[in-house]
C-alpha cells in the first residue's frame, strides 16, 4: 500500500497545531455536519458519533486517503459545557466549574480508505478544577480568552492553572486531537510516525 494522503476533518487551528507535531504533510477539509444534539445521547456517545460523523462527511468528497474526524463533548455533571462565545458565557462556565469536576470525551475516528476500513477511538479525561475567585476567572479569561473553547479554558496556555488535577492517559486529548492513539491509527495504516 502507498503512503496515503492526510486529511484533517477539521478547520480547528487546535487540532491542526497538534497533528502537526506527528505529521508534516495534510490537508483541512471542513466536514460541515450537523453537530445537534440527540435528546437522551450520553456526552460520550455524542462525542464518537460526531467523530465519526466528520470523518465520514469528508471521505465522501475525497478518495484514497486516510480521513481524520475527531470531536470532544465537555460535561459538568449533566449538562453539556459548549464553547462559550462571549465573556459572559465564560465567566459563567468557570464559575459553574469552580471547585468541580468537567469530564471531557475525545471522540477519534480514522477512515482509510484504501483499505475500506475505519477505526475508532474514545479518550476520557477529567478535569479537578480549584475553587476560583471572581477576580482570578476575570484575569484568566482576560489573558486566554478561551471563547472558542469547550470549557472556557485553554490547556496549552495558561488554563492550566486553574485546576488542583487533570486525569487522563493522553493531555493532547484535552487539547481536541489524542495524538498517542492517532499516531497508533496512523503507523497501523502504515504512515511513518516517529
Amino acid at each position: 500500500m502507498s503512503t496515503p494522503r492526510v486529511v484533517l476533518a477539521s478547520t480547528s487551528r487546535y487540532r491542526a497545531e497538534l497533528l502537526h507535531r506527528v505529521l508534516d504533510d495534510f490537508e483541512q477539509i471542513a466536514p460541515d455536519v450537523d453537530e445537534a444534539a440527540i435528546a437522551g445521547e450520553m456526552p460520550a456517545a455524542r462525542a464518537t458519533r460526531l467523530a465519526l460523523a466528520k470523518a465520514s462527511a469528508v471521505a465522501a468528497r475525497t478518495e484514497g486517503a486516510c480521513v481524520i474526524g475527531s470531536d470532544q463533548v465537555a460535561a459538568l455533571g449533566a449538562s453539556v459545557l459548549h464553547k462559550p462565545g462571549t465573556i459572559e458565557n465564560a465567566y459563567q462556565q468557570l464559575h459553574a466549574s469552580s471547585g468541580r469536576t468537567v469530564d471531557f470525551f475525545t471522540g477519534l475516528c480514522l477512515i482509510d480508505q484504501r483499505a475500506g476500513s475505519q477505526a475508532r477511538h474514545l479518550d476520557h479525561t477529567s478535569v479537578r478544577f480549584r475553587r476560583l475567585t471572581a477576580a482570578e476567572i476575570a484575569r484568566y479569561v482576560e489573558r486566554d480568552h478561551p471563547l472558542d473553547c469547550a470549557g472556557s479554558f485553554k490547556l496549552e496556555g495558561a488554563g492550566s492553572a486553574l485546576f488542583t488535577h487533570v486525569d487522563t492517559e493522553d493531555p493532547t486529548a484535552l487539547i481536541g486531537l489524542p495524538l498517542i492513539a492517532l499516531a497508533r491509527l496512523l503507523r497501523a495504516a502504515g504512515l511513518a510516525i516517529p
